[in-house]
């Protein structure tokens, strides 16, 4: 008896697939922190195009039950794909349709209402490969019983908790912590990118402000002997 070619699966373009699971954030920080990051990378990345943050997107993969069933983090980053795919914005992130790059990092932020971010999100993100997996749970950690902002890091196919703040990565070339800062006039905390050595990289409109604190530093240091930085020569 001849035995059957196994069938080719057919899998849907990103074109016929749901951009995100229509799931409401439950506080504004789940969109708001994410984006800073973005943010944050279009200046830090402002001359890479191999990068790719997606932010409340629906990431479609062939780990799970169902390749139309897809995962969405509130912030994931992938590297080694296009910043644009084809030149024009993505509806959502289908892994066969990236050359089989699967993010390299995800961030889920709890929220009121537990989303199992720390066992059913976790196990999908094991199973999909994706290498780092941070949770910020900065309101609702003691209900959880885990800290406020915790860091795995998927070794020998298993997610071990990684000490340090901020955390750097060197497989990204980044490192990523928390910081209270002020964004449009309220201080909150925020979470940002950092450099190798603990700096933490500025927004533009900090790089912006302390420019402007210089000059004026450099005017009052002219006046101081006797020159008028408005009128030189």
């Amino acid at each position: 008896m001849l035995s059957e070619e196994p069938k080719t699966v057919i899998l849907p373009s990103t074109e016929e697939l749901a951009c995100s699971d229509d799931i409401p954030v439950d506080n504004e920080d789940q969109n708001f922190l994410p984006n800073i990051l973005l943010f944050l990378l279009t200046s830090i990345w402002a001359d890479r195009t191999d990068w790719y943050f997606g932010v409340d997107m629906a990431v479609y993969h062939t780990t799970g039950v169902n390749p139309r069933v897809p995962v969405v983090p509130d912030g994931f980053l992938s590297l080694g794909v296009e910043r644009k795919k084809n030149g024009k914005s993505r509806k959502s992130y289908a892994v066969w349709e990236e050359n089989e790059v699967v993010p390299i990092l995800t961030l889920e932020m709890v929220s009121h209402t537990p989303g199992d971010e720390y066992d059913e999100k976790l196990e999908i993100y094991r199973k999909l490969g994706v290498l780092y997996y941070v949770i910020y749970n900065p309101e609702f950690w003691l209900r959880d019983r885990h800290q406020p902002f915790e860091i795995y890091k998927l070794i020998d196919n298993s997610y071990q908790l990684q000490i340090g703040e901020p955390f750097w990565m060197p497989e990204i070339g980044l490192g990523i912590g928390r910081h209270r800062g002020i964004i449009g006039g309220v201080q909150q905390e925020i979470l940002s990118w950092y450099d190798e050595q603990g700096n933490r990289y500025l927004m533009p409109d900090e790089i912006a402000q302390q420019e402007k604190q210089k000059a004026e530093q450099l005017a009052q240091y002219l006046r101081s002997i006797g020159v008028d930085p408005d009128n030189l020569p």
